[in-house]
């Protein structure tokens, strides 16, 4: 199943994980470490599943895999919402956009892949 023509979503989530890990490291520098890694865990992982799901074993497999990356996705969304509410953390909000258009892209390929099934 694998494609190796351009592919937005695969480069949405590199330059994402890439902006978590420069926001989580900021948050180790305050001493958040607890919430610096659980949202350098869920923010990584959605490329991670995406990158995966690039070598799907069939659609189901595929729509699984991306699936998993909208719910790592959703997680990282709580921890960004926790940072962007508590008044001792570094502003969120353009990862906060970033992301939700990763989830609204993520949706759209998830719907239509359903519908090509």
């Amino acid at each position: 199943m694998r494609n190796d023509k351009e592919n937005l979503i695969v480069q949405l989530s590199i330059e994402f994980a890439l902006e978590i890990i420069d926001y989580c490291e900021l948050l180790e520098e305050a001493r958040k470490f607890i919430v610096a890694r659980q949202l350098l865990k869920s923010g990584t992982s959605i490329g991670a599943n995406i990158h995966e799901a690039q070598n799907a074993e069939s659609l189901d497999d595929f729509i699984h895999k991306m699936k998993i990356a909208a719910k790592e996705a959703d997680e990282t969304k709580y921890w960004l919402t926790l940072c962007e509410l508590s008044k001792k953390y570094p502003s969120s909000n353009e990862l906060k956009e970033r992301l939700q258009s990763i989830i609204n892209i993520l949706s759209k390929i998830i719907s239509t892949s359903k519908s090509n099934h």
